[in-house]
């Protein structure tokens, strides 16, 4: 057990910001911080850190809670195992009683592995510089591959003895059970002999790593939580890597090598470089390059992707010369621009691979190569595959087909036309024609944006601020969110997309992402109800209807007992006039897309306004002509979403 007083020193010492700092890439948003939320997929920011109510909330998917609860959540923690991570982090000691013999056989799985893990790493470790085996053939494989001592150290390296039960054997000397390490995948289980009788459950197993050099994989917090072995020996038969099995602790989809070392540093240089095994990040790292992962081997996953991309929108992928090879690799980067990442290739010199390339270069050399030699990954793909064309319309097509379904998944529409017009003049085919089948890609791609969400997004990115109102200015729109926020927010949305928000969750989401309310005092009801959830306060109307503030009070109480205006959405609509409660969700995203439409009809209307200043020269009637395109694309996106018939509500 770990005592009241120390867990209170951990709860008063650990700082959100920090804590939450070292998963995400937070920015400051006035009085607090914002970034993207670790716990579900999204684009635009919303998730929320609130340094002085040390509290974090996602508008996006409804995740909250203190630093505990937010280290509980990431790392898969029980309570006591968040106090104790955080405790590491601050350097605080935690005393503990000696555990029974019947707590101990309850401690949950995960955490015997990460002990296991972190055993077996420091005997590896050990066996590199402490037996005779471990200098002549694993420290000498190092040395030769030019890892100093130091990047050694950092990468914690180390080799498994040339012996059937070594670590089998230490680790019972220890007290651990043969069965927890088979879970941990550091020990493999015999098939039974029918000849032989197995005398003990240690007999059953046998070291899953055997005369293999050691490189262990760590979480982005830091654990032990797998290992790589490479094997020496010339025996064929024997795969050249063995990677550990996926476990409670460890999955491979979800996993980057050298993510650990290099997080802190890709945000720095807001740029991440991916290369494909282990050795390839350490000899990265060694050259100063140390915002360098690996995917260890397998295709990009989705999970890999969103790793990378809580920390930077800038992916550089390093390729080896074989042409072939990378043909081959580059299919599974649609997955990246899916996730509206800019990404960018280096290919090496045909007879080094990353590692090798690393090595013979000095660190001067090697940055300056990538640098002049990073291609934007459509340009590339482009390039790479016209190579097979040779006046053959069909491979000709087949090309085109490459290359129109990489930029179709492109969530940006500005970037997926300037793809268009560079993929036009490279491959000498009229852009008409690939906007046609762009779009009808689009269309067959079933993710295509099917919420609010997205098309917020896309106003946000794509249109300038629109101008502030004064304070008696209110949008009719405006004040039915306000409704529905004080009546309905703390009520889920009845919506499959967002069946896990609240109300108050998806109007703060979506309201943000518009910079707020235009009339003042919507605006003072928003960011306090904001502040409240931030505070984990109890929230109902009584407390705006009681409010300090006679305007808020005053406006409060007229929302509430006033008759909303939704009879004439519904009857509009040809829908029955009175609505029950439960169907306040479809109400509350009919209000957002007419409020988000009615945005993007004022901002076309000051754009034609501007239009008509005869004094405007030619650049800046282009540039506002074009902002309108822009904004046009957008309004008919949510059109579409919210039905053509009904452009505003109110």
């Amino acid at each position: 057990m770990i005592p009241k007083e120390t867990v209170d020193k951990v709860i008063a010492t650990a700082d959100i910001v920090e804590v939450v700092s070292d998963f995400v890439n937070l920015h400051r948003a006035g009085v607090n911080y914002k970034g993207l939320c670790p716990f579900h997929n999204e684009r635009t920011p919303s998730f929320t850190v609130s340094p002085a109510k040390q509290f974090f909330k996602c508008f996006g998917c409804g995740e909250s809670g203190t630093s505990v609860g937010f280290v509980m959540k990431h790392e898969n923690l029980t309570y006591p195992e968040a106090i104790r991570w955080l405790a590491k982090k601050y350097n605080i000691t935690v005393e503990e009683r000696e555990l029974s013999a019947e707590e101990i056989a309850q401690m949950k799985e995960r955490e015997s592995i990460t002990v296991l893990n972190t055993f077996a790493q420091k005997l590896f470790t050990e066996n590199l510089t402490n037996t005779e085996e471990g200098k002549i053939v694993g420290l000498s494989y190092f040395k030769k591959r030019g890892f100093t001592d130091e990047t050694i150290h950092k990468f914690q390296l180390g080799y498994s003895l040339d012996a059937r039960t070594y670590l089998l054997d230490k680790a019972v000397e220890k007290g651990h059970q043969p069965e927890m390490l088979e879970k941990a995948g550091l020990v493999i289980e015999k098939q039974p002999d029918a000849l032989t009788k197995i005398i003990s459950s240690k007999q059953k197993y046998f070291d899953r790593f055997r005369a293999r050099v050691m490189f262990p994989i760590h979480s982005l917090s830091g654990n032990v939580i797998a290992f790589g072995g490479r094997t020496l020996k010339q025996d064929k038969t024997l795969a050249k890597y063995l990677n550990s099995p996926e476990t409670t602790v460890y999955h491979k989809r979800n996993s980057l090598y050298g993510i650990y070392f290099a997080k802190n540093e890709i945000v720095k240089q807001n740029k991440c470089f991916l290369v494909e095994g282990y050795t390839d990040v350490i000899s990265f790292h060694q050259k100063g390059v140390t915002n360098t992962v690996a995917s260890s081997g397998t295709s990009l996953t989705e999970e890999q992707i969103r790793i990378i991309r809580r920390f930077t929108r800038n992916l550089t992928l390093i390729f080896d010369g074989d042409n072939a090879g990378i043909k081959a690799a580059i299919r599974g980067v649609d997955l990246v621009l899916q996730e509206d990442m800019n990404v960018r290739i280096v290919v090496l010199p045909p007879e080094d691979d990353p590692d090798t390339f690393a090595q013979k270069n000095s660190t001067a050399d090697l940055k300056e190569y990538i640098e002049k030699n990073e291609t934007d990954f459509i340009i590339f793909k482009i390039n790479l595959f016209s190579q097979d064309i040779q006046n053959d319309p069909i491979k000709k097509s087949a090309v085109l087909k490459e290359i129109v379904k990489s930029i179709s998944v492109i969530p940006d529409q500005i970037k997926r036309d300037s793809y268009i017009k560079e993929t036009s003049v490279l491959m000498n085919i009229k852009e008409e024609i690939l906007f046609s089948e762009v779009s009808k890609e689009i269309k067959n791609y079933s993710q295509q944006i099917n919420n609010v969400s997205e098309a917020s997004s896309e106003v946000s990115k794509r249109t300038p601020d629109i101008p502030t109102f004064v304070e008696e200015t209110s949008l009719p729109e405006e004040e039915q969110l306000v409704y529905f926020l004080l009546r309905f927010g703390k009520n889920l949305m009845n919506m499959q997309a967002h069946s896990k928000l609240t109300v108050a969750d998806y109007i703060i989401q979506e309201i943000e992402s518009e910079k707020g309310f235009k009339n003042i005092i919507f605006q003072k009801i928003f960011e306090e109800y904001q502040s409240l959830i931030l505070s984990n306060q109890e929230i109902d109307a009584k407390y705006f209807m009681n409010h300090q503030d006679d305007l808020i009070r005053e406006t409060t109480t007229r929302i509430l007992s006033k008759e909303q205006p939704l009879s004439k959405i519904w009857e509009r609509n040809g829908n029955q006039i009175e609505k029950p409660d439960d169907t306040y969700s479809q109400d509350v995203h009919k209000t957002i897309i007419a409020f988000k439409l009615r945005l993007i009809h004022i901002y076309l209307e000051n754009n034609n306004k501007k239009l008509q200043d005869s004094n405007l020269d030619d650049d800046t009637i282009k540039s506002i002509m074009n902002q309108s395109k822009e904004a046009q694309k957008v309004q008919q996106q949510l059109m579409e979403i919210g039905g053509k018939r009904n452009i505003y509500l109110f």
